[in-house]
């Protein structure tokens, strides 16, 4: 499992450390890898549009071909639907 965002190396070490997390984080500041996979894009907070990343999962099976999508991510539910994707690769 690898967390990928746009913030630096340095960011995630301290968010790593504080949440005890034990994921790879990977850094995209140039939102290349974001661009690519598709999850760089206009949003809307309090009608205020920016460029920013989507929440988004990519289930890759074993050949490295992404098995399943999961987009604009909501948190509750969904460690349960990837881990049922997961078993069924």
């Amino acid at each position: 499992m690898i967390g990928i965002s746009k913030d630096s190396l340095e960011s995630h070490a301290k968010f790593r450390k504080k949440h005890k997390l034990k994921i790879a984080l990977g850094s995209d500041p140039e939102t290349d890898m974001a661009q690519v996979w598709g999850v760089w894009g206009e949003k809307t907070l309090y009608g205020r549009k920016y460029m920013g990343m989507e929440r988004a999962t990519f289930l890759v099976n074993a050949k490295g071909v992404i098995a399943m999508a999961w987009h604009k991510v909501k948190v509750p539910g969904h460690v349960e639907a990837v881990l049922e994707a997961a078993k069924s690769l």
